[in-house]
């Protein structure tokens, strides 16, 4: 396989950047974005540096990583990550729990920076979310591959392949990481599952059997964790939309409100943890296996490490204790932390407007989000 392979759904080459920077300046809507999110900067001065990054990794050291650390100075109290299980000179597959849209893969790109990698991660992003010719340009230009959805049962089966092709291509030519997410779409409940067809779809790609494929990829398990999520309540709110309403779906309007909230919202701390690599487990216990059980049971084993290498924070165990009522919860949280963060969930629901509006049922939906990582934290630790 060649570059010209992956045209449709690839990251920009370099050589393309001064033309795609010139399409994104000449457009009225970046024109307005940037001078929101940088207003003390000039229109000229933005398209001169933009004109100075020859490559990816320079636009995202001048433009995002600078964004990155004044949106975490006022949306959050710290961000750290912990990289001591693999190694800062190799490339990767992080495969992680998916939190924010946007912000879980630009906040990892930041910290393998800090945490001495030399390069960030290429990031799979659906195409549904770039539907804005400057959102897919910019989107492109910050190494981003285009996960094409919505396609017919064959033409799906091909751009899976296709993708998969890419993923190994990025590890083996193009030495560079890679990001995606464990499972299309977020888990709306907290409740982390790892869809095997993720790993089926990268096993279409590569030589050799199931195992030698996933293990061309070095998957490393990555577990994210945010504190306070900004979207909790718009998820709450969907919960009861699909309840109420048949065949209720998603607008474009919805994502977009999903990711100004999420980007700009508040956090808390945030925490990355690394699980060291998987391919000598593979090699250990995969060899053998049917491949009737095979993606199955590298799933189980992601969801196992991402589950317990969370950070749990006091709202964690205050909603587990709100929902059950166990006393076992109680000695990991004081009086205040719970006052505080009963206000904070009534505080996010009363931005919720919706006709027939149930706070109980939203209620619970919030505090199960926030006490789902804590209960799979406490089954993960379990089976070790």
């Amino acid at each position: 396989m060649n570059l010209k392979d992956f045209d449709n759904i690839r990251p920009f080459e370099p050589e393309e950047l001064p033309e795609v920077y010139d399409r994104m300046m000449a457009d009225k809507q970046f024109q307005q974005v940037l001078a929101a999110v940088m207003p003390h900067m000039g229109i000229e001065t933005i398209d001169m540096m933009m004109h100075r990054c020859l490559t990816n990794l320079d636009f995202q050291k001048v433009f995002c990583y600078s964004f990155m650390e004044d949106l975490l100075e006022k949306a959050s109290t710290s961000c750290t990550m912990d990289t001591s299980a693999i190694d800062t000179l190799k490339r990767y597959t992080f495969v992680s729990n998916h939190r924010d849209i946007v912000l879980d893969s630009a906040l990892l790109g930041k910290m393998l920076i800090d945490n001495g990698f030399s390069t960030t991660c290429e990031v799979a992003i659906g195409d549904n979310l770039l539907s804005i010719p400057w959102v897919k340009d910019l989107a492109r230009v910050n190494k981003t591959f285009i996960v094409e959805r919505s396609l017919q049962p064959r033409q799906m089966f091909l751009a899976s392949k296709r993708m998969a092709e890419y993923m190994h291509y990025v590890i083996a030519e193009k030495h560079d990481n890679i990001w995606i997410a464990q499972r299309e779409g977020r888990a709306k409940d907290c409740n982390d599952r790892t869809q095997p067809a993720i790993l089926k779809m990268m096993a279409m790609g590569g030589e050799g059997t199931d195992v030698d494929r996933i293990m061309q990829l070095h998957i490393v398990p990555l577990a994210i964790s945010y504190e306070y999520d900004p979207c909790d309540y718009l998820k709450a709110q969907e919960f009861q939309l699909k309840r109420d309403i048949e065949g209720w779906k998603k607008s474009a309007e919805d994502d977009v409100e999903s990711m100004k909230t999420g980007i700009m919202g508040w956090k808390g701390d945030i925490y990355y943890h690394c699980a060291p690599c998987i391919d000598e487990w593979l090699d250990s216990n995969c060899r053998n296996m049917p491949k009737t059980e095979l993606f199955d049971a590298v799933a189980r084993h992601l969801d196992e490490e991402i589950h317990a290498n969370y950070k749990i924070y006091a709202v964690n165990y205050v909603a587990a204790y709100l929902l059950t009522g166990e006393k076992k919860y109680e000695e990991h949280f004081s009086d205040t932390d719970r006052h505080r963060f009963e206000q904070y969930i009534s505080a996010q629901i009363d931005k919720i407007n919706i006709a027939g509006k149930d706070n109980d049922f939203l209620r619970e939906r919030m505090l199960t989000m926030y006490a789902n990582p804590l209960f799979n934290k406490e089954k993960a630790l379990s089976h070790e």
